[in-house]
């Protein structure tokens, strides 16, 4: 199972990254455990400087802009 997680705080450009990366992980058919990380101190702990992050298996694989669906199916698989 995959763990992704989006870093921000909460903003709709935040928002947008979570919903292309369940509809990605909807249209791969796998299962992935999607969480939200809000946090000022935690998002740090990623080293990243900018928001919208997203962090697939511990490893940012895109940050400070929202991915395509497309994209984030490639980053999945």
């Amino acid at each position: 199972m995959k763990k992704i997680l989006i870093l921000g705080g909460g903003c709709a450009r935040c928002n947008q990254v979570e919903e292309n990366a369940r509809k990605a992980v909807a249209e791969l058919a796998i299962e992935a455990d999607i969480g939200h990380v809000t946090d000022v101190t935690e998002i740090v702990e990623f080293g990243v400087t900018s928001t919208p992050t997203l962090v697939i298996d511990q490893k940012v694989v895109c940050s400070g802009r929202i991915p395509r669906i497309e994209e984030i199916k490639e980053f999945l698989s």
